[in-house]
């Protein structure tokens, strides 16, 4: 027999059909948030290989590679002076932010008193969420004149890799901070109380029991970083500056990619012209690299990683 409203049991029926519902309408927004997800990623793909195409055209793919020498204007276009800029300045970022983020994310998950963390951990997320344009002036004003007057840099000097990888690293210190102390406090509280329980010292604990344990998460929050120190902008085309100089010498001006597509994406290039297209083949570069630091970290992510039961 049909249960209908009115009828005893209708009740919890009625209530069983709208959380289904509920849940088949979460699950369709929840399906619809990854394939826009999905399709934005090809989209992006997409434009960059339509409008980056016409570029080879004019140039050969082999000169672009290894060409030693960008000089647009020249019609010189060997993108090895953007690109060593580029892994010069996140190499840099990544050796400042790794050890001070993740030191930093012990601290707040192991040691750190919990009014002290609810303090502190908003206070490194905000400086997160900073303008970039305002740290490539705090390069300007307070890392470089620090790095001249220690003698690294050369009085009068005001653009260098050197600085802007400095502040490149400031800035994802909090990004590898935040998300590798979250990984931390997942690890189950039974593995700290099983190392305290034969002996262990909270340094131990801290570097042979939670850190190993959360090396998934906090390889995920180095690689965010380092992805994050590739493609960012402002603070190093203020940093940096704006010479494409092929240099094995960090205390150099250089160019990255991205200061080089935002002083072309100023206006400067007729739209469909070869330094037009420039851009789009140099994001390519751009996005194959930051494709690469992924896989590679994915990689490691499953080699290591640990599941609980």
């Amino acid at each position: 027999m049909t249960t209908t409203a009115g009828t005893p049991g209708a009740g919890p029926v009625l209530r069983r059909r709208r959380r289904r519902l509920g849940e088949q309408v979460i699950l369709l927004l929840l399906g619809a948030a990854a394939v826009v997800s999905v399709l934005v990623t090809i989209g992006i793909v997409v434009t960059l290989v339509t409008e980056g195409a016409p570029f080879f055209a004019d140039v050969s793919f082999i000169d672009f590679l290894t060409g030693t020498v960008w000089q647009p204007v020249n019609g010189s276009y060997g993108m090895m002076p953007l690109l060593i800029a580029s892994l010069w300045i996140a190499g840099i970022a990544t050796v400042v932010a790794v050890p001070l983020g993740i030191g930093a994310a012990i601290y707040l998950s192991e040691y750190a008193t919990e009014p002290f963390r609810k303090v502190v951990k908003p206070i490194l997320e905000l400086l997160a969420g900073m303008p970039t344009i305002v740290l490539g002036f705090f390069a300007l004003e307070s890392i470089t004149p620090a790095l001249q007057d220690i003698g690294v840099l050369p009085d009068g000097q005001l653009f260098s890799a050197l600085s802007a990888g400095i502040v490149v690293g400031i800035l994802i210190t909090p990004l590898i901070s935040s998300l590798s102390e979250d990984a931390m406090r997942a690890v189950p509280r039974a593995m700290r109380e099983g190392a305290y329980g034969v002996g262990a010292t909270k340094r131990v604990v801290s570097t042979r029991v939670v850190l190993p344990a959360a090396l998934s998460g906090v390889m995920a929050a180095v690689v965010l970083g380092v992805s994050r120190a590739v493609g960012e902008t402002m603070a190093v085309t203020l940093a940096a500056g704006t010479q494409p100089i092929l240099s094995g010498d960090p205390r150099d001006p250089m160019q990255t990619i991205t200061a080089y597509i935002v002083a072309i994406s100023k206006g400067e290039a007729t739209r469909g012209s070869t330094q037009y297209t420039s851009i789009f083949a140099v994001g390519i570069v751009l996005f194959v690299v930051t494709l690469a630091i992924n896989l590679v970290a994915v990689r490691f992510v499953r080699r290591f990683r640990t599941v609980y039961q």
